[in-house]
């Protein structure tokens, strides 16, 4: 396996113009990612990565992602089987957000709660703001408490 190594950031031209690849995470050490399914298109999770997510993501080619609420790197998919295969990996024009196009193995969900997409309400906007939240989803995928048994929710309320 090759190691990945990431550049340091010496000028915008180098980072926004530039081959190297220099990102650069906040000041929590983290960078946002947004993956997508990659035959559809459409969002299924927005994730955040450290230096070790991103390193590992990139020279597995399976998705890692940093759990803010438990402070820990996890590999998507090892406990429920739900795998994001990387098909690309795209920077954005500053380096400071990540975007996944993955195939999901399994049922082809990717959200903890059970759904194939962490995005599975619509916001009601203009006309219709705070008119409560619209399931888009109207079935999970797959049943959380059966994948995962008493395992902590990933998510701080």
């Amino acid at each position: 396996m090759t190691t990945v190594e990431f550049q340091s950031r010496h000028s915008v031209e180098q980072v926004e113009e530039g081959k190297d690849f220099a990102p650069k995470f906040g000041v929590d050490g983290l960078l946002p990612c947004i993956t997508s399914d990659a035959q559809t298109g459409e969002v299924l999770m927005l994730g955040w990565m450290n230096e070790e997510a991103l390193r590992l993501t990139i020279e597995t080619g399976e998705a890692h992602y940093f759990s803010r609420a438990r402070q820990v790197l996890w590999h998507k998919g090892a406990t429920s089987g739900l795998v994001q295969k990387v098909i690309d990996a795209r920077v954005d024009d500053d380096q400071d957000a990540i975007w996944l196009k993955v195939d999901v193995a399994g049922s082809g969900a990717s959200c903890h709660v059970g759904y194939r997409s962490c995005f599975y309400r619509s916001v009601p906007v203009a006309e219709n703001a705070g008119q409560p939240l619209t399931f888009l989803e109207n079935q999970k995928v797959f049943d959380p408490g059966e994948v995962y048994g008493d395992a902590p929710n990933p998510t701080q309320l």
